[in-house]
């Protein structure tokens, strides 16, 4: 787990659903064991892992603690506030100030001061120019976007700090340098541009700030609202409407820029990166301005925005709260230059197509045919999983056909192997499987008709095969196992067991053929009753012997005995 990136995963929660990495636009997701870990060299942070997952595996990273010591250091702390906090907290302006008093910050401004400060001076940027495409800077994933992964675009970046930048360096040159700044909003984009530039403390999303409200206010409304609480240094304008789609252009309409100037608006990253594709800006004639926001609907669809209002609703409001300026100023108060740097250079996986089907082949696509493209990997292509296999992002494992292809291989490898008949049979009582053993055992004369069809026994009717189908009714209609042993089909005898693969829709049945054992069984008792009784006749011959060698023994010792008697009895006569 990488809790140092903005966006990580708790690889106990993942369970290789692979989700993530169909949602990410850059695949910047490393398959490892099953588990998915982002690869934080390649994340832009546009948060599209954190909202799909379905697990909550895709975690943001939390900054609470590292603010929190910013306060307890004693440090004046000022919260720059992006504009779509309405959107996201029920609240008056003096009541969310008031909270976020409450936890410590010094004092609470808007974000849209900064951004009223970029609009005036990309207004005198484009105004200036002759020609050419310019990209917005405020949207941190878009800048991280062209910088990762299409540097090529990085020079045509408005070379102008995002609203948040400006902001930051508008609130230290008024209060200080030594006060800190941090961003609260939902974009998690801000956590990788603090990281990135440092202009700014500390960047919260509007989740880790619910979090944290909760923690330290138990009864809201036994909170003690400060109704002079305002933002300072004032009020902000027509920079609130940078959150909504092409807000940013209608500042620029306002503040004014050349007729022939063209401002698009585009949000949504993938329909970003389909503008760039095949994009040659050297071609242009005149000076084309594009507003590019990472998110759908623009900041207000960002990941850690609320979910609980209806979009239109959102937008709604924060169109009827801004308010306007008699005159905006043709110049700037604040101005943040910005060069963007080219970041790590990301994975090449431009591979001699050689490399892609040999690869291509570890997951069973052998031909053209065998791609489905069926997207259950993530990849929107078999091709596409495969140069992640040769980046060292993907498993094989991932190939959801490969492995059923695997499994049923080795099922059926298993089945067919087996001594004993195995069948399956479907709920119209048809074949669906059968091994060799059944057909032998139960075919007869159409058992090399069978074996020589490429589909087996496929579709033959049960009670056509065996003469127990009622057996296979029963399982099926009843959902229940069957077990019968010894059972008895005209000179045969069967154990038969019958299992349930899908209740009431498949059935599966191993049968073995005990006719022989049981014969033997029964020689093998008979013998034995034989060898028993031979053996008590025997016994009893030999007790009669016994017992007539017994009788001739007493009779021949009581003949000896008695003819001692009586000689004893005439010698004592002639004595006396």
């Amino acid at each position: 787990m990488d809790a140092q990136n903005a966006v990580y995963t708790l690889i106990n929660e993942c369970h290789d659903c692979y989700r993530c990495i169909r949602e990410c636009p850059v695949k910047a997701i490393r398959i490892e064991n099953g588990h998915a870990s982002v690869i934080a060299e390649r994340c832009i942070a546009c948060g599209n892992c954190v909202k799909t997952c379905p697990s909550g595996a895709k975690r943001v990273r939390v900054d609470l603690d590292h603010v929190k010591n910013l306060i307890l250091a004693k440090k004046k702390v000022y919260v720059s506030l992006a504009p779509s906090w309405s959107g996201t907290f029920d609240y008056r302006p003096a009541k969310m100030i008031s909270i976020l008093k409450t936890l410590g910050f010094t004092d609470v401004s808007e974000t849209a001061l900064g951004a009223q400060e970029v609009s005036i001076e990309t207004a005198r940027v484009l105004n200036e120019a002759e020609k050419g495409l310019f990209i917005s800077s405020a949207c941190p994933v878009i800048v991280d976007f062209i910088r990762l992964y299409y540097p090529d675009f990085i020079k045509y970046i408005t070379p102008i700090g995002s609203p948040a930048m400006t902001h930051a360096k508008m609130l230290k040159e008024k209060y200080g340098d030594d006060i800190a700044v941090v961003f609260i909003g939902p974009c998690i984009g801000k956590k990788h541009e603090v990281d990135y530039l440092g202009l700014y403390d500390a960047a919260l999303t509007f989740e880790e700030l619910k979090v944290w409200i909760a923690d330290v206010i138990e009864d809201m409304n036994a909170l003690k609202v400060d109704e002079d609480n305002d933002f300072v240094p004032h009020r902000a304008n027509e920079g609130s409407l940078y959150p909504i789609d092409g807000g940013m252009n209608e500042t620029l309409k306002r503040i004014g820029v050349k007729k022939e100037i063209q401002l698009l608006d585009i949000c949504g990253l993938l329909n970003f990166e389909h503008s760039l594709n095949n994009l040659n800006p050297e071609k242009f004639d005149k000076v084309v301005f594009v507003e590019a926001l990472a998110c759908e609907g623009g900041c207000v669809g960002g990941p850690c925005a609320s979910q609980d209002r209806g979009g239109i609703s959102v937008v709604s409001e924060i169109m009827t709260n801004t308010i306007d300026r008699d005159e905006i100023p043709k110049e700037p108060i604040t101005v943040v230059p910005y060069k963007i740097k080219k970041g790590l250079k990301t994975v090449n996986s431009n591979y001699p197509i050689e490399d892609i089907l040999k690869t291509l082949k570890k997951i069973g696509k052998h031909s053209v045919d065998d791609e489905l493209n069926c997207g259950g990997c993530g990849y929107a292509t078999c091709r596409d999983l495969a140069k992640a296999l040769l980046d060292g992002d993907a498993e094989t494992s991932m190939c959801v056909s490969y492995m059923r292809k695997i499994a049923m291989r080795k099922a059926a490898a298993l089945v067919r192997c087996m001594p004993a008949a195995v069948v399956m049979v479907d709920s119209d009582y048809n074949i669906i499987e059968a091994n060799d053993s059944f057909m032998r055992m139960f075919t007869g004369d159409m058992y090399e008709i069978f074996k020589a069809r490429p589909d087996g026994m496929l579709g033959a009717a049960i009670d056509r095969i065996v003469d127990f189908s009622e057996l296979f009714k029963t399982a099926l209609s009843s959902g229940k196992d069957l077990h019968k042993e010894r059972y008895a089909v005209k000179n045969k005898l069967y154990d038969i067991s019958i299992f349930n693969i899908e209740e009431n829709q498949i059935v599966g049945a191993v049968i073995t053929d005990v006719t022989q054992s049981e014969t033997n069984r029964e020689k093998i008792a008979q013998k034995a009753h034989e060898v028993i009784s031979k053996n008590i006749s025997i016994v009893q011959e030999i007790a009669c012997l016994l017992g007539e060698h017994m009788v001739e023994t007493e009779t021949l010792l009581s003949s000896i005995a008695n003819d001692y008697d009586d000689k004893e009895d005439e010698s004592d006569g002639q004595k006396g």
